[in-house]
């Protein structure tokens, strides 16, 4: 008996770690549009000797250890690496897939696709090839996966870079990766449309006023957007896709080029001169000239040997520019606030990718785009800034002239040739603050609409809809006119979340607002997310009768609208309390709102997904559909 008992510890010492070690398979399904590969991948390091495709599929599985973080992230090695994942289509259709390497700054990845114990399609990759040799053209690296139904599919990766060993792989299927593709295009054109429109700006105010500052200005924020470029493999695509050996230098070059310009521009700015603040501008010239050093040297030096350096330099160049700025604010700059402000922006940005790259951090969304982030926020902050210091050029010019008007007395002709040349100066000036202004006016009136909608549904919010309600019912009242209002809410709407999870009932609540848009059309109309499940639709200007249309439509709109969860196909159902009445004074929202939930909650008592009117005195609701 101790015998067999030894051997079955013996058998579980040798299968339990192995199997441990192995990374389940990915069985596909026909609603699986974007999947993250990283839980089921393997991975091992090939060592100081290349090894074949043919010597890696031999290796037993105890060889390989299964990656057990949310990314694939191994940070900067000095050896290539091998991983493996395999893919099942356990249905009877073919499966369209694309697989996406959502890093383009790896130097060569060379996939090898094995069906049914033979090598198939092979694909190498990576930016030391020519960017339109991708069998995909994108700025991340993208593979077309057709798979068999009832079939399994093994790939293998060999990865070989200077940079951050990571794999972020997601399948995705077709229309989804492209559906998914346009807001990130958008945003990126957004950021780089914000960032061009700034340095045409500056450069413009440079040719006019011949300050350098602004010269240095625009070639730190030309600096700053090429390095991103670069580095998310916009630039690549775009600017020089035929150019490897450019690409692979021009990452650290516009690194330092960014430091070097940016600690030129912090010394003029905020007026940190050897004769004024001896140590901290020597300390200063020492970064910008190690930097410039640095970006010549990254021309000719290997990535591998450069990368870490440039990442410590700029990480340090950062904070002194945070410094610089804080040391100024305390000795009363006033432009020195927006500067502190915007450099800490970019050292919080510059600092978390740096994390990233050395694996403190995970990969994902907030860490790839934390420095395009904060040095879109540093360059409007350094842009508001700059209309600072106009505004005290200003202040500056009109105390130069009540001096030339105290001498008007003595020297006339010399009082009015100058006073000529003053308001041409003042009229050049009130134009620039005036473009700036309309400018922050414009930005300001986005990032009101922002805070006017609900981020989840699309829907305006309850603040817009309460202040929007009171205009309304001043308005209906004043005129005698009828307003009508539904609050909607989701049937047993705790129960499903609580079963399917937070995230399908964010789903849930975005397909109830789909269908509510549907149907509130006319430019008065209002539709908003009034709290957690509950919706709120304002009909100005309409009676019962067609408020009741505009809420049965609704409420069958959303009950025979299926909705998917995995394999099973749900139905939403909503109850809804609509009150109309013409409000007998200004000061109704709260009664014509509280006669609309008794409906609401009558509608609920009656059985649900039913539409419940109450009469025009606010009492019980009268009758039901």
């Amino acid at each position: 008996m101790l015998r067999w008992l030894l051997f079955i510890v013996f058998l579980s010492g040798l299968t339990g770690p192995a199997s441990m070690l192995r990374a389940d398979p990915l069985v596909l399904t026909p609603f699986g549009d974007q999947i993250g590969l990283s839980p089921h991948v393997s991975y091992l390091a090939e060592g100081d000797e290349e090894r074949s495709l043919q010597a890696i599929m031999t290796l037993p599985d105890r060889d390989w250890a299964a990656n057990t973080e949310d990314d694939v992230n191994l940070g900067y090695r000095d050896h290539a690496y091998w991983f493996r994942l395999t893919l099942e289509n356990p249905q009877l259709v073919e499966l369209h897939k694309i697989l996406e390497i959502a890093y383009p700054v790896l130097d060569s990845v060379e996939i090898y696709r094995i069906d049914d114990g033979a090598v198939g399609q092979s694909w190498t990759l990576g930016d030391k090839q020519p960017f339109n040799a991708r069998p995909i053209r994108h700025r991340n690296f993208l593979v077309p996966l057709d798979l068999p139904p009832q079939s399994e599919t093994r790939l293998y990766l060999r990865v070989e870079t200077a940079s951050s060993v990571q794999l972020p792989m997601t399948l995705w299927s077709r229309d989804a990766f492209f559906v998914a593709e346009q807001p990130h295009l958008l945003l990126e054109g957004l950021y780089y449309g914000v960032v061009l429109v700034m340095i045409l700006y500056n450069l413009f105010v440079f040719v006019v006023v011949r300050e350098r500052s602004f010269l240095y200005y625009v070639g730190y924020i030309s600096a700053m957007p090429l390095f991103l470029a670069s580095l998310h493999g916009m630039a690549f695509q775009y600017l020089w896709p035929e150019s490897t050996w450019w690409n692979d230098h021009a990452i650290l070059f516009f690194l330092n080029l960014t430091v070097f310009f940016g600690g030129i521009f912090a010394m003029r700015f905020l007026t940190v001169l050897p004769h004024t603040h001896p140590k901290l501008a020597w300390t200063t010239v020492t970064v910008v000239i190690a930097s410039g050093v640095f970006a010549l040297v990254s021309l000719a030096v290997p990535y591998r040997l450069m990368i870490l350096p440039s990442i410590v330099l700029a990480a340090s160049g950062c904070a002194g520019m945070v410094l610089l700025g804080s040391i100024r604010w305390y000795e009363k700059d006033p432009a020195a606030r927006y500067f502190g402000i915007a450099w800490f922006f970019m050292l919080f940005g510059g600092v978390v990718l740096a994390l990233n790259k050395f694996t403190l951090l995970p990969q994902n969304v907030f860490t790839e785009n934390a420095t395009q982030v904060g040095s879109g926020l540093g360059v409007i902050l350094l842009s508001i800034a700059l209309a600072d210091r106009i505004n005290k050029e200003k202040k500056r010019a009109f105390d130069a002239q009540e001096r030339l008007y105290h001498e008007e007395r003595k020297v006339r002709l010399a009082q009015e040739k100058s006073l000529a040349v003053q308001q041409e100066a003042n009229a050049l000036l009130e134009q620039r603050v005036q473009e700036r202004t309309q400018d922050l006016e414009d930005l300001n009136r986005r990032l009101q609409e922002l805070s006017e909608t609900d981020n989840l549904t699309g829907l305006k919010n309850r603040g817009f809809f309460d202040r929007s309600f009171r205009s309304a019912c001043v308005r209906a009242y004043r005129f005698g006119q009828p307003l009508a209002l539904l609050v909607i809410d989701i049937d047993h709407f705790k129960r499903f979340n609580d079963r399917y999870g937070h995230l399908v009932g964010d789903d849930c609540l975005q397909m109830v607002a789909q269908c509510i848009r549907r149907f509130v059309t006319r430019p008065e109309d209002l539709a908003a997310r009034y709290g957690g499940e509950e919706f709120v639709v304002l009909l100005p200007e309409t009676p019962a009768n067609g408020a009741e249309q505009v809420a049965e439509r609704i409420r069958e709109a959303i009950a025979g609208t299926d909705f998917r969860i995995s394999n099973e196909v749900l139905n939403v159902t909503v109850s809804i309390g609509l009150c109309c009445v013409v409000p007998e004074h200004v000061e109704a929202t709260k009664l014509i709102f509280h006669a609309a939930d008794e409906a609401l909650y009558d509608a609920k008592g009656r059985g649900r997904n039913r539409v419940t009117v109450c009469d025009s005195r606010f009492s019980t609701p009268v009758h039901s559909l």
